[in-house]
């Protein structure tokens, strides 16, 4: 079994930033990406940032040059620096982590931007 601790959400004025983390523990052999998702209100979840064990990440294009997902590997901690937050934002963010053949997700954390 593998936790997944998130912590870092808020309410935010829009312009402002937040800095998401996520800790995992338990069975962690090999992982393959840890990421970022987020589901708005009425909307289905989204892929926001993910980083891949080699370094390589991808974004979402709402979120580029915006947000910066960085992961600590020894620590199995991912972070997502978010910066210029609009209200579109706004929504339950979720870590992820893929392990090849499981995927777990957080229990959420909430981001909210104010106008």
């Amino acid at each position: 079994q593998v936790q997944l601790v998130e912590s870092g959400g808020g309410l935010v004025q829009a312009g402002g930033s937040l800095r998401l983390s996520c800790a995992a523990s338990g069975s962690i052999f090999s992982i393959n990406a840890m990421g970022w998702y987020r589901q708005a209100p009425g909307k289905q979840r989204e892929l926001v940032a993910r980083i891949f064990s080699g370094g390589s990440t991808n974004y979402a294009d709402s979120v580029k040059g915006r947000f910066t997902i960085s992961r600590d590997n020894a620590k199995n901690t991912v972070y997502l620096q978010m910066n210029s937050l609009k209200p579109e934002d706004t929504g339950v963010y979720y870590c992820s982590i893929d392990l090849y053949t499981r995927h777990y997700w957080g229990q959420g954390t909430q981001v909210t931007v104010s106008s």
